[in-house]
C-alpha cells in the first residue's frame, strides 16, 4: 500500500476532489481514506476497487509494470487484501495475460468479494491451500490444484491454513491501465 496510497491521493487532488467526497462515494470514512492515502492501513480488494471507481481509474493503473522481457522475482504490487504479498510477473507490454504470484499468511486474502474488468482468471496453488468463493460456490484448492472462472463473477479468497500459502493468478486479458471512467452523478468537489 506504500506506493498505491500516494497514487490515489495524487489522482484525487488532480481531479480536485475532497477526501469527504471520495470517502462518501466509496462508502468509507474520511479517516480511513486519509490513512489509506498515506499507506498507513490495509484496504480490502472491494474497497480499493470502489475508491478506484470513484476516481474514474482502473486498479491496473496503480501498478508499476516491469519494463524488461525477463522479470526477476516480480514487481511488488498491491491490489488490496490483508496479510499477503503480491508480485507482478509479466512485463508492461504483455497484451494477452497478466500473471501475479500471491503469498498469503494464515487467514490472509481478499477480505471481501469483487469482480475485475477482465474475462477469465486461472489460479494454481503452488504451496498450501486456497479457499475460493466464486459466485457462492466454494472451491478448496490444495497444492497443485487449479481452477478457472469468469473475472466478472463476484469472488473472494483466503488461506484457510495455519501456515503460509502461495498461489499464481493468470488474468486474461490483462487488467487495463486506463478504462472508460464512469461518471458518478454530479461530482460535488467540495
Amino acid at each position: 500500500m506504500e506506493d498505491v496510497g500516494p497514487k490515489l491521493r495524487s489522482t484525487r487532488l488532480a481531479q480536485g476532489l475532497s477526501v469527504t467526497f471520495v470517502a462518501k462515494q466509496a462508502g468509507v470514512t474520511k479517516g480511513f481514506l486519509s490513512l489509506a492515502e498515506r499507506g498507513k492501513t490495509r484496504v480490502s480488494v472491494p474497497v480499493l476497487l470502489r475508491i478506484c471507481d470513484v476516481l474514474g481509474i482502473t486498479i491496473g493503473s496503480l501498478f508499476t509494470y516491469p519494463d524488461e522481457p525477463i522479470v526477476h522475482g516480480g514487481i511488488p504490487l498491491y491490489m488490496g487484501g490483508v496479510d499477503l504479498q503480491e508480485y507482478l510477473l509479466t512485463p508492461h507490454d504483455e497484451k494477452w495475460v497478466q500473471v501475479m504470484r500471491t503469498t498469503m499468511q494464515p487467514g490472509g486474502g481478499s477480505d471481501g468479494a469483487y469482480t475485475l474488468d477482465a474475462e477469465s482468471i486461472f489460479v494454481v496453488v503452488l504451496q498450501g491451500q486456497l479457499s475460493l468463493d466464486v459466485g457462492g460456490e466454494v472451491r478448496v484448492l490444495d497444492t497443485g490444484d487449479s481452477t478457472t472462472f469468469s473475472a466478472r463473477t463476484p469472488h473472494n479468497w483466503f488461506n484457510p491454513l495455519d501456515t503460509e500459502s502461495q498461489v499464481m493468478w493468470v488474468i486474461s486479458p490483462p487488467l487495463p491501465l486506463v478504462g472508460d471512467a464512469k461518471p458518478i452523478g454530479n461530482r460535488d468537489r467540495g
